[in-house]
């Protein structure tokens, strides 16, 4: 019986990380000015609604580092996206809030994005992502727990 070449976990992995790249280069390119993939990711999550998240809750739900989601909260409050401000209930800590400019953001961001998520859905169809996501959602959530 022959060898496989590679392993399929490492491969999976390998394949994980290409997709990755080449949608963040993909969505950036339609993005408005300025705004990264990360960024966009922040607004969506600011437009739930709810009690105005601290950065360490957004950062936690986007899975992105502390200094990361630092940078990011520094970009889009210069660019008047969101707004930062000190918790009534507790003074050390920061509460990040969708501005209007910043929802403005969001709705273009959809606007440009959504032909090329339509694009994609044509490609491969529904079927085939609801195929993917039991594995990778298991995936994902045990790369979590087990650091």
């Amino acid at each position: 019986m022959a060898e496989p070449r590679e392993r399929a976990d490492v491969l999976v992995f390998a394949q994980i990380g290409a997709i990755d790249r080449l949608a963040t280069q993909r969505l950036e390119r339609a993005l408005p000015g300025g705004l990264s993939a990360a960024g966009l990711a922040v607004l969506s999550q600011l437009a739930l609604g709810g009690e105005a998240p601290t950065p360490q809750r957004l950062a936690s739900a986007l899975r992105l580092s502390k200094p990361a989601m630092s940078h990011t909260l520094q970009r889009l409050d210069g660019a008047g996206l969101v707004a930062i401000a000190a918790d009534l209930a507790d003074r050390r800590r920061k509460r990040v809030a969708l501005t209007p400019a910043g929802a403005a953001a969001l709705r273009t961001a959809a606007a440009r994005v959504r032909p090329r998520l339509d694009e994609v859905r044509a490609a491969f169809g529904a079927a085939q992502f609801e195929a993917a996501l039991p594995f990778l959602e298991r995936l994902s959530a045990w790369l979590a727990t087990h650091p």
